[in-house]
């Protein structure tokens, strides 16, 4: 059985496409851009020594599960969701909720999906897609990343959903519940447009937005005390690239979808000006995209000594600059 009239779409991000995905099956036609940009995707964080990261990291998205959210206050969507304790009882939910034809979101750890190559499957509990179906034993599966629908063993996708470690799952499933019949876009863009350039700039605490942008281009020099050795700090220095390119879809840790975004606020909004800023974040997306590649190639080649390390500083402060600039002036657009 799969779900009459689902169309199944490849997005940039998991979650954002998603979302995208059951808001234009519940009726509302929307695109992806326009999802991340309302929802204040865009972000930066660093985190230098914590516990929940054995070696320092930075994220280029808002927390997992908040696009959601605010999805939900600034469109007046409603979703409901459900977690468990009991796998055979999430498990169960899920086939009741598919037998009632309703799409249903899950979030589990990518490493437990079979349909993704064995060399391609890293563990992340954060992977988000859409269960449209069941045949036998394996669920169907419209996951954003893959150009078809998938089909998925139904062991595989309880350990997914029940997979423990940081950020756990706890088998949740979403769908959406509600759309209502008129939504006021123009004021849903502009709320996340000035959410995101709080975020980016007024959050006090140093390693998020700008400020963790500019603790990432101070820090990454101590890298090396950090590493067990040369592999070790290679392997961390070329994840900048998986973080910013693979994991920040969209490229350049989302910053090309974000312009994609005001290009589209531009015409709903009626402001011009949007269209110029969102030309000014693809230049800052090219320098991320310079930064990538740069650490791709030092680490590959092991080339990590303190000269290299401070040039890759210099280069991610350049960023801060320009993204402190660039906020700056779409804020008092909006505002």
């Amino acid at each position: 059985m799969v779900i009459p009239d689902f169309t199944h779409k490849m997005s940039a991000h998991c979650e954002s496409g998603a979302l995208t995905s059951l808001l234009n099956h519940a009726g509302l036609e929307i695109s992806e851009p326009l999802v991340f940009g309302i929802a204040s995707g865009v972000f930066f964080g660093y985190f230098h020594k914590a516990k929940a990261f054995p070696f320092p990291t930075f994220i280029v998205r808002n927390k997992p599960g908040q696009m959601r959210r605010n999805i939900e206050k600034r469109l007046g969507v409603e979703f409901a969701e459900y977690r468990f304790k009991d796998p055979a009882l999430g498990m169960s939910r899920l086939d009741e909720l598919i037998s009632r034809n309703i799409p249903t979101a899950c979030q589990v750890d990518f490493f437990y999906l079979d349909y993704v190559p064995s060399w391609e499957r890293v563990h992340i509990n954060v992977h988000f897609m859409i269960v449209i179906g069941k045949e036998e034993q394996q669920y169907i599966v419209s996951d954003a990343y893959f150009p078809k629908i998938m089909k998925l063993d139904e062991r595989s996708l309880e350990k997914g959903r029940f997979a423990g470690g940081n950020m756990s799952p706890e088998g949740f499933l979403f769908h959406t519940r509600s759309v209502p019949e008129k939504i006021d876009l123009e004021t849903a863009i502009r709320k996340g447009i000035k959410k995101a350039c709080f975020n980016m700039l007024s959050i006090p605490m140093p390693f998020l937005g700008v400020k963790g942008i500019r603790m990432f281009a101070r820090k990454v020099t101590e890298w090396p005390n950090f590493a067990r050795d040369t592999e070790h700090l290679s392997h961390e220095i070329m994840k900048i690239n998986i973080l910013l390119e693979d994991q920040g879809t969209g490229g350049a840790g989302f910053r090309f979808m974000y312009a994609t975004f005001l290009q589209q606020a531009s015409s709903i909004l009626r402001l011009p000006t949007l269209k110029d800023l969102s030309q000014e974040l693809m230049l800052i997306g090219d320098g991320w995209r310079e930064i990538s590649l740069f650490a791709a190639r030092i680490g590959k080649n092991r080339d990590l000594g303190a000269e290299k390390l401070g040039q890759l500083g210099a280069m991610i402060a350049g960023r801060a600059d320009a993204e402190e600039n660039f906020f700056r002036k779409l804020s008092k657009v909006v505002h």
